[in-house]
This record gives structure tokens, C-alpha cells and sequence, in this order.
């Protein structure tokens, strides 16, 4: 063979791996080799069934205290980009895979995956039967687990993994927030091909962390909010004496029963200010109201999950992740009148698919709570809207991309919100989705123009002083977030993996997961 070909094969070679073991609680074993960092781990196993994504999959905080089986066949084949990581530092604690790809190929990659998990310190496992492995925890439900590359002896770890913390009472949300109130208006550079520039700020908006999304702020920043991030726990009243439009409550891991320091502080909050939350943000609102939460049997965590809008009958395809539920008979006694004549609860809420009919229930601590978005796979509220008051949240992911685009609506219908519209949830998803990308020639005109005028930066000089008020009060607060710079920050000052010029096309970029 030529030197090229010697070349190239040595590059798509894995070298040998020392042997690597994945323990489930129940004594379910499963056997691979090392793919990334060596080391023991031990968390909640749990499943992902996107295809795509996996980098924002991997950085996502509501990762934290699992060990995430990918169940798509290959995964890393477009390597990494730091663009697209949702934080500075990985929150979970081990990774799955079928096979492990070593030799990316993608234009936006600045390294393989098994580099950057080695480079975070994350352990991971390949070559499992991962196909067994989701339905043996669909069967048998979510449960503590060990991945081991040190210890493959099966009796052995499963002794460790029985000795292990659960994660059912654990405030994870605490362990991944960050250490004090910042300004967020930052905005990728390498997505400036693709992406329209963000609507001028006309609203003032607070973001509790609880392990909020990188993309999730970037889309609030694209809909025209005037950012300030603050701590899981910050007092509403420090958030309040800042008169913002808006609070927005963000994504975040664990049970939702241990985030005490969130919910008490949203039961202050509602009624005085517009607020929307997603995913912990969504339980947070109906915890604050006094509802139920339940642990599901092994959680929704994947890009294809169909959501009924009740109110429109439209069919979402939505990304989710997460392990707890809302108990929707909980938040209060049906109102007939106002569903569909209606008087009694029903434990699967598809039965308000069938009927055509978005329920309102009275709830005794802030008034009319309609149910708005219903799970087609199982009956699982995602979704409600409070009617006597401004706010309203899902369990669901609205800012997933590029895949699932359905939701994005969300984001405007939060800037409706604030702008006082009763009717801020009638938009027209099919024209919203498609909002904000720039196509073929479009797309040379946006990278014509330097980074700073299309709203996207680099460095921490293009934050403004939103917030500063809080920024200041908080700058000193301890947190378990490892961040070097306060929260999301960081992301400003990454190094750029482009350097050369955008090319002008209109596809999107690669990744994109709940």
C-alpha cells in the first residue's frame, strides 16, 4: 500500500483498549472496552435515542449524577466543536456507546470525541449491545449503575454500585448553578452562517440557573431579551428590586422535590412578573403552586418525542431529558365549564387529545391553570398555562436544534408574554421555526458583515450591564459549578475554531440536542 493509504488507515484504527465493565443495581452486566478517560464512575443509568446532538448531550448540566446511553449505533463521527458545548465542563458521569468514532470528519470539528472526553476526564465505554441495554432499563426502569475500566469483576462492582447514592433526594441543581449573578448577551461565531442576527433587546429578563443551557440563553437573547443569569436560589426579592419584564426558569438535573431553594422562591414570584419555564423550570411553576411531581420509570430523554398542542392541535416533534413529571390532577379540581363540560380527572391525559379539549383546573394558590401540551407516547403533562396570571412553562426543550425546530415558537410566545398579549400561544409554528436561519444567499450577506453588527462576539467585552445590580450583590456567592469564570461566561472567551472565511451556505449546523 501507498504511503497515503498507510496514512489513512491508521487514522480510522482504533489501537487496543484495556477492558472496560458497566454494572446496572439489579446485577444486569454489560462487558466493552475504554473508549475515553479510565476510571470508575457511578450514577442513574438513563438512555438517549437522538441521532444526532450528542456533543450537547454530553454537555448539558441536567446530565448530572447519570450515566447516559447513547442509542444510536456510531456516535462522534463529526467530532466536536466547542461552539456547540452547553457548558465549560461536562456534568455527567459516564457515557455508553455501540462504537466510538476516533476519526471525525466534519468542518466544524476542532477534535475527536474521545480526545475531548479524555481532555474532561469523562469515563466511557464502547462496543456494549446497547440495543439490550434500553430494553432491559425500559423493563426494569432507571436505576444506580457503575462503569468501571479499573474493577471487571462483576460481584465486586455491583457490591460498589449498591453502596452508591441515589439520586432521588439530591439537589442537583445546587452543584451545577453558577457562583453569581452575570450578564449574558454573547451569541456564537461559527453559527453566524446559518443564523440571523438577534432582535434588538427590548426586554429586561432574569434567568435562574439551575444548569441552564448555553443554547437556551442564546435563543432568549435571540428573541430580544436583555439578559441577566442568576443563581438556582437568589431571593425574589433581589430579582424584583431589579424590575425586570420578565423571569425566566431554566432546565436543570436531579428531583425536583430537593430544589427547595427555587420553588419557594418562584411561589414569590408568580403573579408579580411574566415568567416561562422549561424542563426543572416547568416543575419548579407547578411546585410553587402546590402540585405533585412523579419519579418516571425511565425518564424522556431523546429528539423525537410527539407533543399535542391542545390548543391548536398541532403535533410537536420535541427533544426532552428528564426523569420527573408533573402530576397534573394535582394542581387542582377540574372547572367543567371550562373543559369541555368535563368533571373528572383522567390518569392518561391523552384522553384530552381524543376529546379535543384543553382542561383548566382551579388551583387554590394562584387561580385558572389550563393544560396546554400533552406526550403522545405515555400521557405525561408538558405543558400548562396560567390564565389568571402572567405565566406559563414546559417540560419539553424548545431551543433543540437542528432537529426538532417545532417548539421554537416558545421563545416568541414569551416575548408576547411580557408584551401583555393574552393570545402570546396562538402562532403559527409552521412560519416560527423556520424564523432566524438564514438560507443560500441570504447567508452571504450575513457573513458580509462584521461579527459584532450581526450580534454575534467573542470576548466578554460585548456583555451588557443588565442586571448589574444583581451582578454585584452576588458576585461573591460559593457554588459548585467548576466554571473559571462566573456561570456561562466562560463560553464568551473560548477560542474560535474558525479562523478562516465562513463559507456561504444555508445548511445548518451539526448538533443540537435537549
Amino acid at each position: 500500500m501507498s504511503k497515503i493509504s498507510d496514512k489513512l488507515l491508521a487514522g480510522t484504527s482504533k489501537p487496543s483498549a484495556r477492558p472496560a465493565l458497566l454494572v446496572l443495581e439489579d446485577g444486569a452486566a454489560f462487558r466493552g472496552t475504554a473508549c475515553a478517560a479510565e476510571g470508575e464512575a457511578f450514577g442513574e443509568i438513563c438512555f438517549n435515542t437522538s441521532l444526532e446532538g450528542y456533543l450537547e448531550v454530553i454537555t448539558d448540566p441536567s446530565y448530572a449524577g447519570q450515566i447516559v446511553a447513547m442509542t444510536y449505533p456510531q456516535i462522534g463521527n463529526y467530532g466536536v466543536n466547542l461552539d456547540d458545548c452547553q457548558v465549560d465542563k461536562p456534568a455527567l458521569r459516564g457515557l455508553v456507546v455501540r462504537d466510538m468514532c476516533a476519526a471525525p470528519s466534519n468542518w466544524r470539528s476542532a477534535m475527536s470525541l474521545p480526545d475531548y472526553l479524555r481532555q474532561q476526564g469523562v469515563v466511557a465505554i464502547e462496543g456494549v449491545d446497547t440495543r439490550a441495554l434500553v430494553r432491559h432499563v425500559r423493563d426494569h426502569g432507571a436505576m444506580r449503575a457503575a462503569l468501571s475500566t479499573e474493577d471487571i469483576d462483576e460481584e465486586s462492582l455491583l457490591e460498589k454500585v449498591r453502596a452508591s447514592q441515589s439520586i432521588v433526594g439530591v439537589n442537583l441543581a445546587a452543584t451545577v448553578s453558577c457562583p453569581g449573578a452575570y450578564p449574558f448577551s454573547s451569541l456564537p461565531r461559527s453559527h453566524a452562517f446559518a443564523v440571523a442576527p438577534p432582535a434588538p433587546a427590548a426586554k429586561r429578563v432574569v434567568a435562574y440557573d439551575c444548569g441552564v443551557k448555553r443554547s437556551i440563553l442564546h435563543n432568549l437573547v435571540r428573541a430580544g431579551c436583555d439578559l441577566a443569569v442568576v443563581p438556582w436560589d437568589t431571593p425574589a426579592e433581589d430579582v424584583l428590586a431589579t424590575k425586570p419584564d420578565g423571569v425566566f426558569l431554566s432546565n436543570g438535573p436531579g428531583d425536583p422535590e430537593a430544589v427547595e431553594g427555587t420553588y419557594t422562591q418562584v411561589e414569590k414570584l408568580l403573579g408579580k412578573v411574566p415568567v416561562f419555564g422549561i424542563c426543572l423550570g416547568h416543575q419548579m411553576i407547578a411546585k410553587a403552586a402546590g402540585a405533585a411531581i412523579e419519579k418516571l420509570k425511565f425518564g424522556h430523554r431523546g429528539g423525537n418525542h410527539p407533543v399535542m398542542n391542545l390548543l391548536t392541535g398541532r403535533v410537536e416533534i420535541t427533544a426532552q431529558n428528564h426523569g420527573f413529571g408533573l402530576v397534573f390532577p394535582s394542581l387542582g379540581e377540574l372547572i367543567p365549564e371550562l373543559s369541555g363540560g368535563f368533571r373528572g380527572h383522567e390518569d392518561d391525559l391523552r384522553f384530552w387529545v381524543r376529546a379535543g379539549v384543553a382542561p383548566v383546573v382551579r388551583n387554590e394558590r394562584f387561580g385558572r391553570i389550563r393544560l396546554t401540551h400533552v406526550n403522545l407516547n405515555d400521557g405525561t403533562a408538558e405543558g400548562i398555562a396560567f390564565l389568571d396570571i402572567p405565566a406559563f412553562s414546559v417540560q419539553y426543550h424548545p431551543e433543540a436544534s437542528p432537529g426538532p425546530t417545532d417548539a421554537h415558537y416558545l421563545f416568541t410566545a414569551f416575548m408576547r408574554l411580557m408584551e401583555g398579549r393574552e393570545d402570546y400561544l396562538d402562532i403559527d409554528i409552521a412560519v416560527d421555526r423556520l424564523a432566524g436561519w438564514t438560507f443560500g444567499g441570504q447567508a452571504a450577506a450575513v457573513t458580509g458583515s462584521s461579527a459584532k453588527e450581526q450580534g454575534f462576539c467573542g470576548g466578554a467585552d460585548c456583555l451588557e450591564s443588565t442586571g448589574q445590580r444583581l451582578v454585584d450583590k452576588h458576585a461573591s456567592r460559593p457554588s459548585g459549578r467548576s466554571d473559571e469564570q462566573s456561570g456561562l461566561r466562560a463560553a464568551c472567551e473560548q477560542p474560535q475554531v474558525l479562523k478562516g472565511k465562513m463559507p456561504a451556505t444555508g445548511s445548518r449546523q451539526a448538533g443540537g440536542e435537549d
